[in-house]
């Protein structure tokens, strides 16, 4: 159940990023009540993660794959370009969340 927690936290983190991209600058009401619904919906979900993963995991999960997934939005449904480097960068962030769960203290 933590899991899926943590799992429902990155969804809501990255449809709450997603929206900050629509506001225009917080000009637009429903894509703006959208990022802070989506944040706190997120924050809420992380925390109650925490009481039974390490931090130090859920956090790198959640902040790593929020990362790959806006990351991959950006590219499919707003037309921006990752280049090398950023595609590299992203395969860091994901080796050391990989790295980090392979403590086996959870």
């Amino acid at each position: 159940m933590p899991y899926l927690l943590l799992a429902l936290a990155i969804v809501s983190e990255v449809a709450a990023t997603s929206c900050l991209k629509l506001t225009e600058g917080f000009s637009r009401l429903w894509p703006s009540l959208g990022v802070g619904i989506g944040y706190v919906l997120s924050f809420a979900l992380l925390g109650k993660a925490l009481k039974h993963i390490p931090v130090s995991v859920a956090y790198a999960v959640w902040s790593g794959a929020g990362t790959a997934a806006v990351a991959g939005i950006g590219v499919v449904a707003f037309g921006e370009h990752l280049g090398k480097a950023q595609w590299l960068g992203l395969a860091l962030i994901i080796v050391g969340v990989v790295a980090l769960n392979l403590r086996g203290s959870h």
